[in-house]
């Protein structure tokens, strides 16, 4: 009737098998098998006369009886090896004898497709007799302990599994409610109360603190200022600084977790939770990530509805200034003109409005209220430049002299305690950045940190507009093939650099027989050998040398402080990598010329008559080589 019964009713995990996924934990199921049918099996005679192992297909050793493990570099252990090995390779029962004893390898199956998961070995001395239908049958009953025990696996993490998502469910119903509750308040501090109550009730255990960046509401104990004094081992400051959960251990083993107060524009505070360790599961962080996103959120649309007659007044100013911004298109006005308009709207002592020099990649100030300040150049890890960069965030400081997250040149020099701060953008990157300043600490509001943000955007498309500008007239002196300057700025630039340096040098490269490119490839191959070359040489010099197209396939590289000595190597390594790198292959002939300040005549004209003479002669001479021209 049993039968009949488990005919009818099978038990849904019997079919269950390991499968390759598994092999991390199959090494602790053999052990925790082999040692359920040790204690079953230990009656056996064979257990007097012998060992026996269980192995991993790649004969590592699981459990042994008779002594502490079959994994000892002796006799013993390497005849059980090798009889693992053999019964794996030969995928059958397999036999290995030594000096003086006999390994008996019987592999194990999985029972679902017949793969060889394990080898069941039994070790004994040569004069001892074995038996190889009782080993068989030692490894059946093996293979039955085995998957009792991962049965009993399985099961388990099912349970666990299902007690988790029980548990998951009841959290999300109480999150759900917590969350339409504080979506309910329409006031900034019956929002901050809600959201303290829920996580009481949520976490009875444990203790809760809300750190606010601005809106400090008096009264309740656990609300209490954000402040930094020691970012580095403050989580606290860590998780607004860095927009993501911190967490710590204490020696009193308790878990401190602190997530960051975030809207969609910004974070307001940081939401700490102090609770013991056996109390907390990692599983509760995404509810805690949900309440503090939840309360953010909430918190920044209160904060709007309570500043909406105040955005009538901050548009009109955002207008007016947004219309003058767009009146110019020089960058040095568009800065002088913000500065002004920032000190004003936010009756602000100080302000730097700074833009990040790729060619060097600082910061420099651009335009600024303090005469000492100007054309200071900082590295974009320095100060709150360094923050804002890092973190693509606007800024928002209370008192400077009592946080100093970072040294800051500007408050030090000035004497400023309060401070806001934005990010300049172009095309999704910090290219600038806005500091306004106050003596008093706690001057600016948040109120004014977001109008800041706002007209950071404005000046920022304001930038983007004359860099465009800019753009357009760079694109006038530069070769549209090769995007190599144009003739007429080398000349021009050469003249000029010759009236302030002491001495430079001028390379014209030529490409051999670009004629019979053009002729055998075309003429879009042609062009795609001189964009190749022209790429060579803007890799091969400095940010500050000029290289130019001079005509049809010659190109030419003014090298400003550089003798000729420097130039032979940089032009030597422009027509090695010529040779060896375009497709087709094709080479330069190269003249080098100099000028020095002692020569008696120093004239762009001289400078290009030596390289053109010498780049003549370099052709004579059977090309692909390089000659100096005479002074």
């Amino acid at each position: 009737m049993v039968n009949e019964w488990k005919a009818e009713h099978p038990i849904w995990f019997a079919n269950e098998d390991i499968h390759d996924a598994d092999e991390p934990y199959l090494p602790a199921l053999l052990e925790e098998g082999f040692a359920l049918w040790s204690r079953e099996a230990g009656g056996l005679d064979s257990f007097c006369t012998g060992h026996y192992g269980i192995y991993t297909k790649d004969a590592a050793c699981c459990g042994a009886t008779g002594r502490e493990s079959l994994r000892d570099d002796d006799e013993i252990g390497q005849a059980a090896r090798s009889a693992a090995l053999s019964a794996v390779e030969n995928d059958a029962f397999s036999k290995y004898s030594s000096e003086r004893f006999e390994a008996i390898a019987v592999p194990v199956r999985r029972r679902s497709d017949h793969i060889i998961f394990a080898v069941f070995v039994y070790i004994t001395a040569i004069s001892s007799v074995s038996n190889r239908q009782e080993l068989e049958a030692a490894a059946l009953h093996f293979r039955s302990c085995f998957y009792r025990a991962f049965e009993q696996m399985y099961v388990k993490d099912l349970i666990i599994t299902q007690q988790r998502a029980d548990r998951e469910a009841s959290r999300r119903d109480a999150l759900f409610l917590a969350a339409r509750r504080l979506y309910d308040q329409t006031d900034v501090t019956s929002i901050l109360e809600e959201m303290l109550r829920s996580l009481a009730s949520l976490y009875p255990s444990s203790e809760v603190h809300l750190y606010l960046s601005q809106d400090y509401v008096e009264g309740d104990p656990r609300i209490k200022p954000l402040v930094f004094k020691n970012t580095a081992h403050d989580i606290v400051a860590q998780a607004f600084l860095d927009g993501k959960p911190a967490t710590e251990h204490d020696r009193d083993g308790q878990i401190r977790l602190a997530v960051p107060m975030t809207g969609k524009q910004a974070a307001y505070g940081v939401l700490c939770i102090t609770i013991c360790r056996e109390k907390w599961d990692e599983s509760d962080i995404p509810a805690f990530l949900l309440i503090a996103g939840t309360a953010g959120t909430a918190f920044e649309n209160a904060k709007l509805y309570e500043q909406s007659n105040l955005l009538i007044n901050e548009l009109r100013l955002i207008n007016e200034m947004t219309k003058r911004l767009n009146q110019s298109l020089r960058l040095k006005e568009i800065f002088k003109f913000a500065t002004k308009e920032l000190l004003s709207i936010f009756e602000a002592d100080y302000c730097c409005v700074l833009q990040l020099d790729k060619s060097t990649n600082h910061f420099v100030v651009k335009s600024s209220n303090i005469p000492d300040m100007a054309s200071e150049q900082f590295s974009p890890e320095y100060g709150f430049c360094g923050i804002i960069y890092r973190t693509k965030e606007p800024l928002i400081i209370s008192d400077y002299w009592n946080t100093r997250v970072v040294t800051s040149k500007l408050m030090d020099n000035t004497g400023s305690r309060s401070l806001i701060a934005a990010p300049i953008f172009g095309d999704g990157e910090v290219v600038g950045v806005i500091l306004v300043t106050h003596k008093i600490p706690n001057f600016f509001s948040y109120e004014n940190y977001k109008l800041l943000q706002v007209m950071s955007t404005h000046i920022g498309l304001a930038v983007t507009n004359a860099s465009l500008h800019a753009e357009v007239r760079r694109m006038v002196i530069t070769d549209n093939l090769t995007g190599l300057h144009a003739r007429h700025y080398l000349d021009e630039q050469i003249q000029s650099r010759q009236r302030k340096d002491l001495f430079g040098s001028l390379i014209l490269v030529d490409i051999d027989f670009f004629k019979r490119i053009n002729d055998t490839y075309g003429h879009q191959v042609g062009d795609r050998i001189l964009i190749q070359v022209s790429q060579i040489i803007s890799s091969s010099i400095r940010h500050g040398d000029i290289a130019a197209r001079w005509g049809g396939e010659e190109l030419a590289i003014y090298l400003p402080g550089i003798r000729t000595e420097q130039a032979l190597r940089i032009a030597e390594r422009i027509r090695k990598q010529v040779a060896d790198e375009t497709d087709p292959s094709v080479t330069v002939s190269c003249g080098v010329s100099e000028w020095t300040f002692d020569n008696d005549k120093i004239s762009v004209e001289s400078l290009f008559y030596r390289a053109d003479m010498a780049l003549y002669e370099a052709k004579n001479k059977g090309r692909n080589c390089i000659i100096v021209g005479e002074h």
